[in-house]
């Protein structure tokens, strides 16, 4: 099984908007700026971006100085609203085949797990409403700066 990495994908997409939106006055972000940050393909990057602005979070700007912006500031979009703005996926499902239904086991299991699935995914949507993108953009910028190699000048 792989894990699905789109959450990841568009927490890095809004992350970098943030870190590039910063400060002054710049060209509008494409998703070639970004793909770069990303290392991927663009069309990856457009089509996050466009599952961003369904849900809100970012906009887009047309024609030919046109491009990609955060719809309102990094701390105020938490990674709740990005996991829903994505795709509705389930953080876990049942088996791929019914199971057989005369096992004591098997009778069961889908009612059960599903309890266990639904309260963990509500914790799961509870830790990521505590979280902002400008958390994310912090921690991010806070682990380059401690990991970035000392440049020692001797005169």
């Amino acid at each position: 099984m792989s894990a699905n990495s789109r959450m990841s994908l568009a927490v890095h997409v809004l992350a970098w908007l943030a870190y590039d939106r910063r400060g002054t006055d710049k060209e509008v972000a494409t998703s070639q700026h970004i793909a770069t940050s990303v290392n991927t393909n663009p069309v990856v990057i457009r089509r996050c971006l466009g599952q961003l602005k369904d849900g809100g979070l970012v906009e887009v700007t047309h024609g030919r100085n046109g491009g990609w912006n955060l719809a309102r500031p990094a701390k105020d979009i938490t990674l709740l609203d990005v996991y829903r703005a994505l795709p509705e996926e389930p953080v876990f499902g049942p088996h791929a085949s019914d199971p057989d239904a005369e096992c004591y086991v098997g009778f069961g299991i889908r009612h059960t797990l599903s309890g266990v699935y639904r309260e963990a995914t509500e914790a799961l949507c509870r830790s990521l409403s505590a979280t902002t993108v400008a958390d994310v953009l912090r921690d991010t910028l806070a682990f380059h700066a401690a990991s970035a190699p000392v440049t020692v000048t001797v005169t």
